[in-house]
């Protein structure tokens, strides 16, 4: 039977046993199929379980159920199919509180911005208005 570790780096477990199937499966089907199986790793997280179960919604090139049901009996074997890392920490807003200093430069750099904006409208409304004003304009 096969190793469920992959055999390239014994301390890699589910992306090294896709990285695994993929030389042992080099088809074009089998390569969508896994392709697809990392494209829902990285929206689950690297929750296989969620990511199969997202795949169970989408057509499957002919020969990808093989290679998926391979994916999900290795990962169970090697305890990573259902993998929980917790919330995803770039949801969330800071945890530091806004200080003054900060709020500070924030308005600053405000209220540059707008000063900026009304004297480019100054100098397009000056350079219209004398183009206008000009004998044989």
């Amino acid at each position: 039977m096969w190793n469920a570790i992959s055999v390239m780096n014994r301390g890699v477990t589910l992306y090294g046993m896709i990285a695994d199937l993929r030389r042992k499966h080099p088809t074009p089907a089998a390569m969508q199929t896994l392709d697809m199986v990392v494209a829902e790793l990285g929206r689950t997280r690297d929750n296989l379980k969620e990511a199969v179960e997202a795949l169970s919604t989408k057509p499957l090139p002919p020969g990808g159920k093989e290679v998926l049901d391979e994916v999900v009996e290795r990962a169970r074997a090697a305890d990573v199919y259902e993998l929980d890392y917790g919330e995803d920490p770039y949801d969330r807003p800071s945890a530091e509180p806004l200080d003054e200093g900060t709020l500070g430069i924030g308005i600053l750099l405000g209220v540059s911005s707008l000063a900026g904006i009304v004297l480019a409208a100054l100098a397009v409304y000056a350079g219209i208005n004398a183009i206008m004003n000009t004998p044989g304009g």
